[in-house]
């Protein structure tokens, strides 16, 4: 029914789950630096605190608010800086 993951030393922690809209995960992750990578489009909203992201052939570090969402491609990586405590959710394409 759910699958609980934890990355980067526990700093890192999601559920996963699927339904009629397909898979997601929603996590938290405390501060600290991050790089992931990805096998299908990630659709990535910030659910609450505030994730800044590198993605792939960007220049620039965004930041991304509560309520803010941002789309990463299929077989890439991406970074991301967490400043404070940050909710998010994550639906795979």
């Amino acid at each position: 029914m759910f699958e609980v993951n934890e990355y980067f030393d526990g700093n890192v922690k999601s559920i996963a789950f699927e339904n009629t809209g397909g898979s997601a995960t929603i996590g938290v992750m405390a501060p600290g630096e991050y790089e992931f990578g990805t096998s299908t489009v990630e659709h990535m909203t910030v659910i609450s605190g505030v994730l800044t992201v590198l993605l792939p052939g960007e220049s620039g570090w965004k930041d991304y608010k509560e309520g803010d969402s941002f789309i990463v491609k299929k077989d890439t990586t991406f970074k991301l800086m967490v400043k404070e405590p940050t909710a998010y959710r994550c639906i795979y394409k």
